[in-house]
């Protein structure tokens, strides 16, 4: 027998959500609802300089004013709560202390600077993968470094692929090694890094289905291996693609694309759930819905896998 379908949505309260985070959590919504598992909410607020409190109510308002609910999390309660990642600082460093027990981690000394100088070629996205400068430092290194720079810590990766197959895009496969490098679990600050802190919550909150954007996919062999190294059930992993504008930018809450304070203003909930049905594939037309009409035709084969060009003028009234 499976394990209970347990979902959830796992925003960052820094701004005011888009359209395109409300296309994500209208689809893991879906998603759990049509095969009768659990919604959970939880506030993804672990960096202090950008996330607010006020921030996650108004992003909780603006789920219930679409018609998105949750069973267990910010808000609802439930036993495997907190459901605010600034509250679950003890269940991280309870993981960090296993990795760093096992002589799994090490100290990370380098600036900005020198960790783009001492990378590998970039990959695909952009991201620089890290060479490896302070993992083998003696002790006598770390501790003449440690006297003027706190370090970052970072988690040893093997040579080798981890391979996972994704419930709308397939097979996905990283080699950690020479497609990441070792990653950061704990800034220099002394904040848990989102690879760890996700893989930590889902692990705890037992969550058996991730629905979440297809910008994070190449972040899911990382936690994989996090899963295995805690000893934690990894969930399966939908990744969905991302709303662009016309212009092909993809839509972001730093560029005030789209917000739901303005969208609020111009539509009914009904009226802007077709609009992101159509998009996703699950209506004819953009005409109005509620989301629990959605439940019953709901199918993972209907959504698009490419990203998706909103037209000029959709959410435009």
């Amino acid at each position: 027998m499976g394990r209970e379908l347990r979902g959830r949505f796992a925003p960052s309260p820094s701004g005011r959500m888009h359209a395109g985070n409300l296309f994500t959590a209208l689809l893991a919504w879906l998603s759990v609802r049509s095969r009768g598992g659990t919604m959970v909410l939880r506030m993804e607020d672990l960096d202090p300089d950008r996330c607010r409190e006020e921030y996650a109510r108004v992003l909780a308002g603006d789920l219930e004013w679409l018609g998105l609910d949750w069973d267990e999390g910010y808000g609802t309660g439930g036993a495997r709560g907190p459901y605010l990642q600034s509250e679950r600082t003890d269940c991280y460093a309870a993981c960090f202390r296993s990795l760093e027990e096992r002589g799994l981690v090490y100290p990370c000394f380098c600036t900005r600077a020198e960790r783009l100088a001492a990378s590998a070629p970039h990959r695909a996205d952009g991201q620089a993968v890290y060479g490896g400068r302070c993992r083998n430092l003696t002790g006598g290194e770390r501790a003449r470094l440690a006297q003027t720079r706190r370090p970052a810590w970072r988690v040893r990766v093997p040579e080798e692929d981890v391979s996972f197959s994704d419930g709308h895009l397939g097979v996905y496969r990283e080699n950690l090694a020479r497609d990441c490098g070792d990653f950061i679990v704990r800034r220099s600050d002394g904040v848990y890094a989102y690879q760890l802190a996700v893989t930590a919550d889902d692990g705890a909150m037992a969550i058996t289905q991730v629905v979440r954007g297809s910008d994070l996919l190449s972040s899911t062999p990382r936690q994989l291996y996090l899963y295995r190294l805690l000893g934690l059930d990894a969930p399966e992993f939908y990744h969905v693609p991302l709303l662009c504008a016309a212009d092909g930018r993809r839509l972001s809450k730093r560029d005030g694309d789209l917000d739901l304070g303005a969208l609020r203003a111009r539509f009914s909930p009904e009226a802007l759930t077709g609009r992101l049905a159509w998009l996703a594939g699950l209506l004819e037309r953009p005409e109005p819905v509620e989301p629990r009409e959605l439940i019953p035709s709901f199918s993972w084969e209907k959504i698009p896998r490419e990203d998706i060009l909103v037209p000029k003028g959709l959410f435009e009234k």
